[in-house]
């Protein structure tokens, strides 16, 4: 059976947070109640997250309830996609948003206190990659 892509990305939007909070998933059931098994299935889409599940999350990790739908693709809602299947961008990588190492980037970067240091971080990545 096909997980529905809208579960699918509240899961993926559900990792997002927590990784970029610094939590893991025991963590996160811990303070929902739950297993991480559990929480590993909502963040798959392979189970559907409850209103007051979602409404609990979005407490525990200090967003909004509609954080969950950002950035939802138009039409997402009425297309399915086949189980073990990751969404993949027009070049065939891995959507760089769902890919730990960028989350872990992002979170050390605004650790830096000095807002000069981190813009001078910022343009020396910004020329490291444009370099190819």
């Amino acid at each position: 059976m096909a997980h529905h892509p809208v579960d699918v990305h509240v899961g993926a939007r559900l990792r997002q947070r927590r990784i970029l909070l610094g939590m893991n998933q025991t963590a996160l059931g811990k303070a929902a109640g739950i297993a991480y098994q559990q929480v590993q299935k909502y963040e798959s889409g392979r189970d559907r997250i409850s209103s007051s599940r979602l409404f609990e999350f979005a407490k525990i990790l200090d967003v909004p309830v509609p954080y969950f739908f950002e950035e939802m693709a138009p039409g997402l809602s009425t297309k399915r996609r086949k189980v073990g299947r990751r969404k993949r961008n027009g070049g065939g990588e891995p959507d760089v948003k769902l890919k730990r190492e960028t989350f872990e980037l992002v979170r050390a970067y605004y650790k830096i206190g000095n807002d000069d240091v981190r813009q001078t971080v910022r343009v020396m990545v910004q020329a490291l990659a444009s370099k190819g």
